[in-house]
Parts: C-alpha cells; structure tokens; sequence
C-alpha cells in the first residue's frame, strides 16, 4: 500500500521472506516425489481431459496420499500444511494437471476454505474430517446467471423461517467447479438482516449447505473449452432447510467471507502455474535443443533463445512472487490482498504466453493432440477468467491503492478550503510536491537491500517507485473521486503496480541467493537485470500515459469508437472493396 505514496515497506519483501522451519521443508521434500511419481506414472492428463473426469483409480490414489486435505489440521484427518508447503506441492500437480489441480483446489482452495477460515468449533468437527479424506467433495457457490464479477447483486435468498430454526434458501448457481459433485456447498445468498435504525436490509450471509437437506439439484457437467476433468456444473435450490447453525460467520457480512475466501486461495494458483510454466519450458528446450532446421539446433538461433529467456523470466517472477506471499501469511502478516491479487493476474498471462510459445517453438508437432501442449493452452484459458477476472482484479489494484494514497492527501484537500488558517500544512505539501517534480525528491533506497549485482535494478526499481507515489499523487489531487470511473487510467496504474511488485520480488529473491551462494544464483541475477530493465520502461511508459495529452486524447478516441461499434453491434468501417 505505501508503494502509493512514494514510500518502500521492506519488512516483507526485503530480504526474500521464508516461514518455513527445516522440520517443515524436511516433511514437505518427503511429499515431493510421491506427488511427482503419482502424476507422472498413475494420472493420465491426456485421458482425464478425454473422460472429461478424473479417472477413478487417480481420484482414489490421491485420496489415499491426502490430497483432499493438505491444510487442515491433523486434528481433522488433514495434513495440516502451511501455506508455503502447500504452494510447493500445488506447483507440483500443476506442472502436469491443471484439471486435476483445479478439482483439488476447488475443493479445499476455495469450497470448503471458508470452514477453516470462519467456521467454528463446531463446524470444523462436523465437516473437516470427511472433506479433508476426499469422502466427500466441495463446492463454492457464488457466481450467478446476473451476477459473475459484480457478486454483491446475486439474486439467491435465504430467509429465515417462522420457527427461527432454519434458513429457506431459494436460488440458482451457474459455472460451479465440483457443482456436480460435491456433497458439501459454501453458498452466499441473501439474507433480510436487521439495521440498527430498526429497517430491514438484505445483506448477503454464507451458509454451509449439504446435498442431503433436500431441495440441492445439480444440471449436466458443462462442455468446457479446458479443465475438463474438472466437473463444472448449474447448483439450485429450492426450499433448502439450512439449520441456523450452518451460518458461516456472522449474518450479513458474508460478501467479506467471500472476499478473504478468494484471497486467501489466489497465491496456490500462481503456484500452480508457475509448475505449469516449468513443464512447459522443459518440453520447448526438450524440442529446441533436438531439433535441426537449416543445419543447426533449434537452440542456437537468435529467435528461440529470446523465447526461451523469456519463457524463463517470466516462470520466475511468478514463482518469487508466490513463494513471497505464502511466507508473508505464514508469518501472521493478514495485509496480503492486494499482492495476491497482482500474483493472480501476472501468473495467469504469464503462463497463457509461456504455453503459446512453447507451441511456437514445437512447430506444427506443437498443435498435435498427442503433444499435450495444446491441451495445456486450452487449461490455462480459464485462470484469466476465474476467481476474479484479470480485467476486475486490475481495477481492484489501483482503487484501492488509490484510495489508500488519498487519506493521507485528506488533511491537503482540507486545508485548501481554508488556506489562511492552515499555511504550515500546504507550506510543508508544496515544498515536498515541487521537490519531487524538479527531480530534488528522495527515492526510496532499494540498493541498500539488493546484492550488488542487481544494484542497477535496485537503483531503477527506486526511481520507478517515486514516479509511481509522484503520479498517484497527482492524480489524486486533479481526479479526486473522478478517478473510480477512469478506468482507460485505472489499468495504466495497476500495470506499473504489478511490474513494480515483480521488480521487487526478483530484486529480492536474487540477492538471496547471491548472498547464499546459491548454484545458478548468477543466472538468477541476469534474470533479474533483463526483466527490471524491460520492466522499469513499461512502468515508465505507463505512468506517462497517466498524464500525457496524447494518451489521454487516444482513451477518449477509443471510448467514442467502442460506443459506435456497439450502437452499430458490429465493425463501423467500410470493406475496402465497397461490398
């Protein structure tokens, strides 16, 4: 958050964060080969995505390794993993299922996760056990036909019943990953909750619904583009008795339930996908290093080792990025949401240009069935869709960085009503905004933290971070509340944020392993200078189009030309041949 303001809070990212203890990596490095043993010898991706289901002897190996309960409590018959532990093994199955990885995450990433993050006493006992043992599955259920990224309008009721013993939940689910499946719904619906001016307002609560109640239906598994081994289907509900004491949380708070849900769960899909990226990248090299064209391998022209660095670049600014979040919420550190955001979106287009090179690379073998890479670009759709769509998770970033930065401009923007009374505050404001805008501000000092083989990095993250507090300043003070509404700028800010972020982690995780005299680490510093080299330019450029005439003309033009091509639904230019 302080990022928008200029400022660098290095106490989680610098140095590169890990809350893991050696007994805790001792006991995951024991789950490793298993896990990659079972997904490479016992899973078929190629048949799941065939069956459109995850064949059943997989189901039941996994159940038997304790898939279906990696962080619950031992207590509870899980394994109780720490985020960190559960994102190394995630990456694992991601590396060569993502359906497999989607169903597992469905299950206990986001289905039953609001149990372990809210659920009381009595509630975890109840589920846990069966959920955590694969005996029955879970689904969460939220996104509606009217309602998918805007999930404060769903239409699904819960009202109490006369008796004051039961909800009576009404409504319909669609898109639901385990819908067809599962035994065990966290569903959100909405509730007539009480005001303290004594008015009723619908409110939206969580519930823990079982199939068993009565009145839970499931529709046909639907035919998916990717993840099909994943079950996706509609959930209803008729008339549902939900004793009360299923309510999840407290009545009327359960869009925050929802909320930390997703947030909770976004760094294992970027930990997912940065395994998916290793996969993918081994079976580039795998074509490139083998493969003669024009007399010479692959891999010796200029063109695939671009491809092939980048490819590289990009699995690991997903991975510094993941491993750094999970050790921040091992640590206690609660503050994470906005970062976990970021690591979504980044994982997910990164993973999407990964794969599709990959594919460029393998040629017309890589659009082959039997290669597996396509199936893989036909996965990997879904996770800029999903859990908060990228378009939505950008907005999210700068609005509430944005809104962040402006409390502290409040006491300015007060003080502006009445400059006589209040010289000193805009006194001491206008030196510090001058300073910065003739180039005399202080940058944060990044360098001091970096190994000096990426001090050049540190230096350009530095500049870039006072440039982005600078720019958000200046739209704060011009735009105001204007800017909720800007969103052609809305996306300039949160593309600096997620490259600045990026710079950070690589920054950070380099100069780790250059301390620690890590093999590869100077690999891992030349990683780092190439991509906050490239990195520093695009924020850069974005900030620029923030303010830049020519730009902001450009969004105008743009916003008139998509209202013409929607009045006209369709293209508005004529064919160059006049028919």
């Amino acid at each position: 958050m302080n990022l928008f303001r200029g400022q660098l809070a290095t106490e989680q990212v610098l140095p590169y964060p890990k809350a893991i203890t050696n007994e805790e990596s001792e006991f995951i490095k024991s789950l490793i080969d298993p896990i990659y043993k079972f997904m490479t010898e016992v899973n078929n991706a190629a048949k799941n995505d065939e069956m459109a289901q995850i064949e059943d002897h997989t189901l039941e190996g996994l159940k038997e390794m304790g898939a279906f309960g990696l962080q619950v409590p031992e207590d509870f018959s899980g394994l109780g993993l720490t985020n960190t532990q559960y994102a190394r093994l995630v990456e694992v199955v991601g590396r060569f299922d993502l359906g497999v990885g989607i169903a597992l995450g469905a299950h206990q990433s986001i289905g039953f996760k609001g149990i372990l993050l809210f659920g009381n006493p009595e509630q975890k006992a109840k589920y846990l056990p069966s959920l955590a043992t694969g005996e029955k599955f879970a689904a969460y259920c939220l996104t509606e036909p009217s309602s998918g990224s805007d999930a404060a309008s769903i239409q699904t009721k819960a009202v109490k019943s006369d008796c004051g013993k039961y909800y009576i939940l009404n409504g319909g689910k669609i898109w639901i990953s385990n819908g067809g499946i599962a035994e065990i719904f966290t569903v959100f619906a909405k509730t007539p909750v009480k005001q303290e001016d004594g008015t009723t307002k619908d409110k939206i609560s969580a519930f823990i619904v079982e199939r068993a109640f009565g009145g839970v239906t499931s529709g046909p598994p639907e035919n998916k583009m990717g993840i099909k081994a994943s079950n996706t289907a509609e959930v209803h509900f008729e008339d549902v008795k939900i004793p009360v004491e299923n309510l999840l949380g407290k009545e009327g708070e359960g869009f925050k339930v929802a909320m930390q849900i997703l947030n909770n769960g976004r760094f294992g899909m970027a930990a997912a996908l940065s395994g998916n990226m290793k996969g993918m990248i081994e079976k580039a090299v795998d074509h490139a290093s083998n493969r003669v064209q024009f007399g010479s391998k692959l891999h010796t022209y200029g063109s695939i080792k671009e491809k092939i660095a980048t490819m590289t670049m990009q699995q690991y600014v997903t991975e510094s990025m993941a491993f750094i979040i999970c050790a921040n919420m091992d640590a206690g550190h609660t503050d994470f949401q906005l970062e976990a955001a970021i690591s979504k979106i980044f994982a997910s287009e990164a993973a999407w240009s990964v794969a599709d090179e990959c594919i460029q690379i393998l040629g017309g073998m890589g659009y082959m069935k039997d290669c597996g890479a396509e199936r893989v670009l036909r996965d990997l759709r879904i996770f800029r869709i999903f859990e908060g769509t990228n378009d939505i998770l950008r907005l999210f970033v700068a609005l509430t960085g944005m809104q962040y930065a402006g409390k502290f401009l409040e006491p300015v923007s007060k003080a502006m009503k009445s400059p006589i009374t209040n010289l000193g505050t805009l006194a001491s404001f206008g030196t510090s905004y001058a300073a910065k805008r003739i180039g005399m501000g202080s940058a944060p000092s990044v360098a001091q933290y970096a190994h000096s083989d990426v001090s050049n990095s540190a230096n350009l993250l530095s500049k870039c971070i006072l440039q982005f507090g600078t720019t958000c300043e200046d739209i704060a003070i011009k735009y105001g509340k204007k800017f909720v509404e800007m969103q052609f700028l809305q996306n300039r800010i949160a593309n600096a944020t997620i490259d600045i972020f990026g710079m950070m982690a690589v920054i950070s995780r380099a100069s780790k392993s250059l301390k620690n005299n890590v093999p590869n680490a100077k690999n891992e510093a030349k990683m780092c200078n190439v991509w906050c080299n490239s990195a520093a330019k695009r924020v850069t450029d974005n900030l620029n189009k923030v303010s830049d005439s020519v730009s902001l003309q450009d969004f105008k033009d743009m916003a008139k030309l998509s209202d013409a091509v929607v009045e006209n639904q369709g293209i508005v230019h004529e064919h160059p041949l006049g028919f």
